[in-house]
């Protein structure tokens, strides 16, 4: 059996009535304004800063580690002094008395590179506790802010969830009913302007949408709706106003 082909009016009456439950979607969306991004993007920016916050605390305990090293090799290295220094005592000779003061010298030397690398990693982890302390505070900051526009976005959502639903399984309906190319050039329209209007009335003889003056005669045209007219300055499709309410 063949399919029945529509009247450009019944084609109107469908692009009209999905407008419409378009952009009632659209204004549910104003509403959330650009919450739903601004809460995305604390959360990414959330998720870096944490990650720069482990990567700090993991180098302040590795330079940690660093000065226990170094702490414990100035231990050792007085400990073979007081050892060194008791076997003086009981020397047999000078070649002995030298070589033990040349080991006594040698871990002198290894306290004061210790403690030079113990002071020049305190610096270091200095810097690196401050930049985490700075890091840690604008997680805290960025996370009190998180919490708040997801509080306002939770509470829109609620008030809106349920008209939401209902006008997308609508819009989803009304999209099958229309034929592939209008569709297609619909939402060609719809993505090109802002608030999403891609069917247009006519309203003190001009565009609805930019507001340009539509010409007498194209107006009678639209009126017949024997074509499907497109305003020449802004490309989206015109209705009489007339027509529009009648489609209400």
């Amino acid at each position: 059996m063949a399919v029945k082909e529509l009247s450009v009016k019944e084609k109107l009456v469908q692009l009209h009535k999905l407008q419409i439950i378009d952009s009632k979607l659209d204004e549910i969306k104003v509403m959330k304004g650009e919450l739903p991004m601004e809460v995305s993007d604390l959360e990414d920016e959330i998720v870096g800063l944490k990650t720069r916050s482990q990567r700090l605390s993991d180098t302040v305990a590795d330079i940690d580690d660093e000065i226990n090293k170094h702490r414990g090799n100035i231990k050792d290295s007085e400990a073979l002094i007081l050892k060194y220094q008791q076997q003086l005592d009981n020397v047999k000779n000078n070649r002995e008395f030298d070589a033990l003061n040349k080991e006594v010298e040698l871990q002198r030397l290894e306290i004061q590179l210790s403690e030079k690398r113990i002071r020049e990693s305190t610096v270091a982890r200095t810097g690196k506790a401050e930049s985490l302390a700075v890091i840690d505070e604008k997680i805290s900051l960025r996370s009190k802010d998180l919490d708040l526009k997801k509080e306002e976005l939770a509470g829109i959502i609620e008030k809106t969830e349920k008209e939401e639903e209902k006008l997308v399984k609508e819009s989803e309906k009304a999209r099958k009913d229309i034929e592939a190319r209008l569709l297609k050039a619909y939402d060609k329209i719809r993505v090109s302007y802002r608030n999403g209007l891609a069917v247009a009335a006519i309203s003190r003889e001009s565009c609805g949408g930019c507001f340009n003056k539509i010409p007498p005669q194209v107006q009678i045209e639209i009126g017949i709706m024997k074509n499907i007219i497109a305003c020449e300055h802004c490309g989206r499709i015109l209705v009489d106003e007339a027509f529009v309410y009648e489609a209400d």
